[in-house]
């Protein structure tokens, strides 16, 4: 199995992302590199990993459209291309988090509600943290019931960033 990827500096931090086929199979900040390697291998197996430049073909244009949601143009992730493996329980969450709007934020609680489950926030808690293609799968949009921000792969100030980045008001 081939996996692409390449780097992405970014106002909230170095970006690494991978893809498979033209379509994102995983996408984080570079300080969770060891985990994401570990969750990939777990995933595809014996991987063989090639770094390439950011306009690279089999990207399919997804650095471009980090950059432009980046600089502004909050929609620009809109139907990129994703490959994110899962239980059917996470692709649902997943999915989910995917209908956030951009400057909106949502409670675990509201998730698991919404999905039928309300006693499963733990279960919403633990897949939002599974989710291997962070922004374009918008778990920095998802928050404690009591509005505060709680738990990001990337750390609390880039969730803060990005939901700031996206007019979302923040609290505690």
């Amino acid at each position: 199995m081939i996996l692409h990827r390449t780097t992405l500096e970014t106002p909230a931090g170095t970006l690494e992302l991978y893809a498979r086929g033209g379509r994102v199979c995983a996408l984080g900040f570079v300080e969770g590199r060891a985990r994401r390697v570990r969750t990939l291998a777990r995933r595809f197996g014996d991987v063989e990993v090639r770094d390439v430049a950011p306009a690279a073909a089999p990207l399919a244009g997804a650095p471009a459209r980090i950059r432009a949601y980046l600089s502004g143009d909050l929609a620009a992730l809109s139907g990129l291309a994703l490959d994110e493996g899962g239980t059917p329980f996470q692709r649902k969450v997943w999915r989910a988090l995917r209908r956030i709007p951009a400057g909106r934020t949502v409670s675990y609680r509201q998730i698991a509600t919404r999905g039928g489950a309300p006693s499963a926030v733990r279960a919403v808690g633990t897949a939002n943290g599974a989710n291997p293609i962070a922004i374009a799968t918008p778990c920095h949009r998802v928050i404690g019931s009591d509005g505060k921000l709680h738990g990001y792969a990337g750390g609390l100030a880039r969730k803060r960033w990005l939901l700031e980045h996206e007019g979302a008001a923040v609290s505690g």
